[in-house]
């Protein structure tokens, strides 16, 4: 059963390695993280399976990469600089401010009183300037969402990869929101990475298209080790959807501070190629679409020849650090052990684990089981399953503890019979493998330790 106290996580994250406050020895900046070496390892193993999960092994999406720093006209006409926006209060009595449909009954958070002032609002996107004059006209914005990249490089893809509809673009990558109140960790941050799809269908198949990535993507996240009494699905009511959106399923968490979206799969119809089309008599927009008269394209598809369209989309939209919290909150045991003892574990699935092995020697001042260890370590690392460790503290209990509490699958500790110096001849040229959640050990031979490994994995 997943830990249900924020405090247990971030306290592990800071103390292993895996999560800090940016800028902490000058006080921290809000709603900013770094992810030190094991979070970065686990940040990287969970975009590695999406990424493997949605573009290798499918042959109608396909990657992109797009920048950061986006023209101030491809937000206009996507409506973000009209409508991408909070309303915020003040509170008289503490000065906290906080958004609006964050509070309780109309209380502040901090304080609890009710003497707020009007609610006014508050654009989250972050501007930056361009070139070397600070003017009205020279800036550009830091982008919220990694869609509109998407969007407006559809004809791109479309002309130089050829594909017929249905199909996607995926993209991970940073966004950038200025949060009112960034809280819960790293669940709410002004700094974060999505993991999203553009799926390009035709009008009339969106539906049965949006049903069918709601379950691809609750199945992906049960694979990934989430307990499936954690989701739950939650289709929003009209009167709360996004200005492009036809309908929104999210895949709801159960985090340490409640159910919450992991995930939401939009039908965003065609208002984002529409609204980023420059205006055609012969193609038929949705009405909420604005007319351009900057842009220079036309993205629309033929099907038949001499008949254009503009697609639907189904947008599968996560955020990445939204999920190494609920993977790390899932994973998160505390285990009641023989003797009054305890220990924590992170149960990570294999693939995910920051350090997927641990070579151990049993005496790290011996210089023939240093070498041995240090063999098999160099031997692991060679199937590239990610990062393997050589941990020479001397204290194998100590050793597993913390391998334990940083979620490595497979310990293997070479001592005196793995070289050959005991009388134990069985076990030469064997060593002892612990797997973390049963803390089972068995002898496995050297010859058989790749094959081992393997199916482990």
């Amino acid at each position: 059963m997943a830990a249900k106290n924020l405090e247990e996580i971030v306290s592990l994250c800071k103390r292993k390695g895996f999560i800090f406050q940016s800028g902490e020895i000058y006080g921290g900046l809000q709603g900013v993280y770094d992810y030190g070496p094991l979070g970065v390892e686990l940040k990287n193993n969970l975009k590695a399976a999406w990424w493997k999960s949605n573009v290798y092994e499918r042959d109608d999406v396909y990657g992109l990469d797009a920048a950061i720093l986006t023209q101030k006209k491809i937000f206009f006409y996507s409506g973000h600089e009209n409508t991408f926006a909070d309303l915020m209060v003040d509170c008289r009595k503490c000065k906290k401010r906080w958004r609006l449909d964050h509070l309780v009954e109309g209380k502040c958070e901090n304080c609890g009183s009710k003497d707020l002032t009007d609610p006014r609002s508050f654009n989250m996107m972050f501007k930056t300037n361009i070139g070397p004059v600070a003017d009205k006209d020279s800036y550009a914005y830091l982008r919220p969402e990694t869609a509109q990249g998407i969007f407006t490089n559809f004809k791109n893809v479309m002309d130089s990869m050829a594909p017929k509809l249905p199909f996607g673009i995926a993209q991970i990558g940073k966004a950038f929101r200025n949060e009112i109140t960034p809280r819960n960790f790293i669940f709410r941050v002004r700094e974060f990475e999505q993991m999203e799809i553009e799926f390009f269908v035709k009008p009339g198949e969106d539906e049965k298209w949006q049903e069918y990535w709601v379950e691809q993507r609750l199945e992906w996240w049960k694979a990934q080790g989430l307990s499936p009494e954690c989701l739950k699905l939650f289709k929003q009511p009209q009167e709360e959807l996004a200005h492009y959106a036809k309908a929104t399923s999210d895949i709801l968490y159960q985090f340490p501070h409640g159910f919450e979206e992991l995930e939401g799969i939009a039908n965003r119809t065609d208002y984002d190629l529409g609204s980023h089309t420059q205006g055609q008599s012969d193609l038929k927009i949705s009405a909420n679409v604005a007319a351009n008269k900057d842009s220079v394209a036309k993205l629309s598809v033929q099907d038949p020849p001499g008949q254009y369209f503009l697609p639907y989309v189904i947008e599968p939209s996560a955020g990445l650090d939204r999920g190494v919290l609920a993977v790390l909150t899932d994973a998160y045991t505390e285990e009641k052990l023989a003797g009054n003892k305890e220990r924590i574990v992170l149960k990570i699935k294999p693939h995910l684990s920051p350090v997927k092995v641990a070579i151990i020697p049993l005496k790290r001042n011996e210089s023939a089981i240093v070498e041995k260890a240090q063999a098999i370590k160099k031997s692991i690392q060679s199937l590239g399953l990610g990062r393997i460790a050589y941990e020479d503290t001397g204290n194998i209990g100590k050793s597993y503890r913390r391998h334990d509490e940083i979620g490595t699958p497979l310990c293997m500790t070479v001592d005196f019979d793995t070289v050959g110096k005991s009388d134990n001849t069985a076990n030469h040229d064997t060593v002892t493998v612990r797997d973390r959640d049963s803390m089972q050990q068995t002898r496995v031979n050297i010859s058989s330790l790749i094959d081992y490994i393997k199916e482990h994995f």
